[in-house]
This record gives C-alpha cells, structure tokens and sequence, in this order.
C-alpha cells in the first residue's frame, strides 16, 4: 500500500531535505511551493496539516523540488510573485519583482498628482509590474510602459489583462537607439544597473535565471542613466519628476552626480533597509 503524505509530513520532510542542501531558510521554501500548490496562505498549511496530498499533487511537488534544488526562483517555479499586494504572472523572460523596488511606487504616489490626467512613462517595464500598479492605483492617469524585448511585453499584457489595467499600454522600443516623440509628466524605471563586473558575484538564483539583459547594460551600471538625463529635457515637462531605482554602494551617488551636473536637483529615498534605492530628479 502507497505511503499517504499529509501536508505535515510533506513540511517535516522538506525542511530536512533542503537544510541538507543548504538552504538558509528550509521550511520557507517548502511552504513557499505548498501555498502555490494548494492555492493557500502559510497559515492555512497548518489548519490543514492533516490533509493528504493527491498523487497529482504529489508528482507536481516533486518536480517543483527538484527544480528548486537546482536554485531556481521560487517566483518562476510557481509562476507568479506578489507585488504591492497583487499577484502578477512571471516567467524567465521577465526579472521577479523584488519588495525595494514598490518604493518607485510609494514616490510616485507622494509626488504626482493623484487628481490629475498625467502622462506617465516606464522604461524597462519587463512583467509590467510597476506599470500596472500606478494604473490601478492612478486611475486618472495613463501609463506608457516600453521594453526591449517582445517575450517580456508578452507577460506584461497578460498581467494588465488579468489585472484589468485599462489605463496602462505597452510599447516595444529600445530606449537607447529612440525616444517617444511625446512629452510626459513622470518617467519612472528600474533599468538594468548591475555592472557587468559584479555579474559574477551574484547568486546562482539571480545570475543563472534571470534575464541579464534586465539585471545588466554590460558596462558600468550607469548607461540608462546617461540616456536619461541626455533626453530629460525633451520628453518631461517642466516640474515633472524622474523617479529611477538605483543599486548599492556608489551606485546611488554616481547616479545622484549626473544628474546635478546637468543642473538637475536630486534627492536620494532610501528602501526598507535604510539603503537609498530610490532617485527623484526635478525637470
């Protein structure tokens, strides 16, 4: 007679499993995969705990395992990641949405307008995360999100589809070679920062499963930047906001610097952690 696994024996045996594999936080991982598989939040894994799995469960589970063995976002495994409180769908083509980059969205809403028709631009929109969220939370407004890359654009739709984000479009450009030919009153981005010299540093989750063309410009980190204070003044109004995420260490003040230099005025925001993560610049 087959073994019958209950949740609480699937929780037991999976948080050995990974601690033997190293993972620093075992029993969160296993959690993470059975909320996915049972559509259920942490707390309901253990009102349940004596609930047996299906077979179809089961072969699911350890397939999943196996995948996140290998080091394999949790995030591409079950197919989607919360952001600002809502679920979005992500796969390998789009970068996961991590919690420092919802504070693009706090600035947004302490800056702008709320009231008001603004024009908004994302650069880089990958999931269309940040783009569907100021939709949603700036219903007055209208959000023009562009990217690079076809298969990114491909969830983003899909998350504004499942979302119901009537106010947000999304647009294939490569920002670096075009520029709308229209004026906004917000640009608002987390562009590819990571220096191409610290992509070997990375962890295996990020470094081998992420899309680098989202984690890196194969440089110095600063490229986007550069791009964005060349054509600030052509596509954001005056007293309009450019409101960027930005890496660690220097990488703030390197960013903070271009723009000053070009007599901008910045102001560095820090994340949860008390890093500054955050840019506003004033046109």
């Amino acid at each position: 007679m087959p073994k019958i696994w209950r949740i609480i024996d699937i929780v037991e045996w999976a948080e050995i499993y990974f601690k033997e594999k190293d993972f620093d936080n075992p029993r969160l991982e296993i959690e993470w995969l059975l909320c996915a598989l049972l559509d259920c939040n942490r707390i309901d894994i253990y009102l349940r705990f004596e609930e047996p799995l299906s077979k179809e469960q089961l072969k699911n589970l350890k397939t999943w395992i196996s995948r996140r063995i290998k080091k394999e976002p949790l995030q591409y495994i079950t197919g989607s990641c919360d952001f600002y409180g809502r679920d979005f769908i992500v796969n390998c083509n789009v970068l996961i949405p991590r919690p420092e980059t919802e504070r693009l969205i706090d600035i947004a809403l302490n800056k702008l307008d709320n009231s008001s028709e603004l024009r908004i631009l994302e650069v880089g929109t990958g999931s269309g995360c940040i783009a569907v969220t100021l939709g949603l939370e700036m219903p007055n407004s209208y959000i023009y999100a562009v990217d690079i890359s076809p298969n990114a654009l491909e969830v983003a739709n899909i998350n504004k589809q499942r979302q119901k984000a009537e106010n947000v479009n999304f647009l294939e450009m490569d920002i670096l070679k075009f520029i709308p030919d229209e004026t906004f009153d917000c640009l608002i981005s987390n562009p590819p920062y990571i220096p191409k010299e610290e992509l070997k540093v990375l962890m295996k989750d990020v470094k081998d499963y992420e899309p680098l063309i989202a984690l890196t410009d194969n440089s110095d980190g600063l490229i986007f930047y550069k791009k964005f204070a060349d054509i600030a003044s052509n596509i954001i109004k005056p007293g309009g906001y450019i409101i960027l995420e930005v890496g660690l260490k220097d990488h703030p003040k390197l960013v903070s610097r271009l723009f000053s230099e070009l007599g901008y005025e910045t102001q560095l925001e820090k994340d949860f952690n008390g890093d500054d993560r955050v840019i506003i610049i004033k046109v």
